[in-house]
């Protein structure tokens, strides 16, 4: 079983920073896939980014390519979600999720991820 708990989430103004952390319970962190989904009121949720269990491949929405990076750190069993030049469309709640062996693809997709956390709301003023 994996618990993964979201923090890092506020109240922004457009054009600000923000970074999400998201921390992983259980052994199988580092053999996982990570991703980061949103859910926006009366919206589906969406894809945000994602990265491989090495670190090695990331992947971005468009809306959030170059403005969103997506990292982890093995060791601490935490992915992280820096977000730059927030804009008022950035404002959802904010998904961890994880992927785990065996791995399933591909990474845009939240029906190939196991498990998720319970969000954090990020809201960005205009």
């Amino acid at each position: 079983q994996v618990q993964l708990v979201e923090s890092g989430g506020g109240l922004v103004q457009a054009g600000g920073s923000l970074r999400l952390s998201c921390a992983a319970s259980g052994r199988t962190f580092g053999s996982s896939h990570m991703g980061w989904f949103r859910q926006a009121p009366g919206k589906e949720r969406e894809f945000v980014a994602a990265v491989t269990w090495s670190g090695g491949s990331t992947f971005y929405a468009d809306s959030v390519k170059g403005r969103f990076t997506i990292s982890r750190d093995n060791a601490k069993n935490t992915v992280f979600l820096q977000m730059n030049s927030l804009k008022p469309e950035d404002t959802a709640v904010y998904y961890c999720a994880a992927d785990q062996p065996p791995l399933s693809y591909p990474l845009y997709s939240a029906e190939s991820y196991d498990y998720w956390g319970q969000g954090t709301q990020v809201t960005v003023s205009s």
